[in-house]
């Protein structure tokens, strides 16, 4: 039988860095640049609860990055011991250096650098509870990790960003999520490859749409559920509005003709998975 079983990596080193001008410094700051993350397949996570949470999932960490003041702190020193086992490396730096690895005048104390996740499109088996989010098209970092974080919130069971979108893996999408990018599965598909899948979805699709003649909330959402949401200027191109098995709306009563995408993206899932919540949960 073969073991499938990841290669252990030999322990992390330690590194103490002080030059502005190390090549490592200089390739942490260049990962927030799309090509080079792009290139590399990895990303920076700011922040300890962040990163904290990404080596809780079991998130393959290559850096830990910490200041100076905070190497005696208990979690700091805990998640670098398990950078190290895992066999990453941890670098220790002044904070100056620290901003400049970030771009920031006021840099968080830790940082790490992670591979990127994504969930194979092959891979996706709605159960018959499940909800999905399809976003097409979508271009605000801090509206997809505002949507990340609410799918993760109601116990939805991932995203699929689909055609030419952000990128999920950037600074202020990963910081926006609150980690939450570290809880929920993320695929990406090209138009033509999610119109096959919407076609065969076992349970509901449906997008929120002008067009959409019928009140969201006179629904009854029977799972699978697959929400499709548009772009924020365009909302949902023809075609997908017409793959979609049922449009909805939601009401206004104000002057506003319109909401933000992440704003109508959670009306919908609360809705959606309102069966589901509980405040005694």
């Amino acid at each position: 039988m073969a073991d499938n079983r990841p290669t252990p990596r030999a322990p992390g080193k330690v590194l103490h860095i002080t030059s502005l001008a190390n090549p490592v410094v200089k390739e942490i700051r260049g990962l927030s640049l799309g090509k080079n993350r792009k290139a590399s397949g990895q990303f920076i996570a700011e922040g300890l609860k962040l990163v904290a949470e990404a080596v809780k999932a079991g998130w393959t960490i290559r850096r830990l990055v910490h200041a100076t003041r905070v190497t005696d702190d208990p979690l700091v020193a805990q998640l670098a011991a398990t950078t190290r086992t895992r066999g990453g490396d941890v670098v220790v730096v002044s904070e100056a250096v620290l901003g400049k690895m970030t771009r920031r005048e006021n840099p968080q104390t830790v940082l790490g650098v992670f591979d990127q996740q994504l969930t194979d499109a092959s891979a996706i088996s709605p159960g018959p509870a499940s909800v999905w989010v399809a976003l097409e098209q979508v271009r605000d970092p801090g509206n997809l990790g505002t949507i990340l974080r609410t799918v993760d919130a109601v116990g939805a069971a991932g995203v699929i960003l689909v055609g030419d979108t952000v990128d999920p893996f950037s600074m202020e999408a990963v910081r926006a999520t609150m980690g939450s990018i570290f809880n929920v599965a993320l695929a990406r598909m090209t138009s033509e490859a999610f119109t096959k899948l919407i076609a065969a979805w076992p349970g509901m699709s449906v997008g929120t749409h002008l067009a959409g003649a019928v009140d969201y909330r006179t629904v009854d959402y029977e799972g699978p559920v697959l929400l499709v949401m548009g772009a924020e200027q365009a909302g949902l191109t023809p075609a997908l509005a017409q793959a979609c098995g049922r449009l909805v709306k939601i009401p206004m009563a104000g002057k506003a003709d319109s909401l933000n995408l992440a704003v109508a993206t959670g009306v919908m899932l609360f809705e959606i998975r309102r069966g589901a919540l509980s405040i005694d949960a």
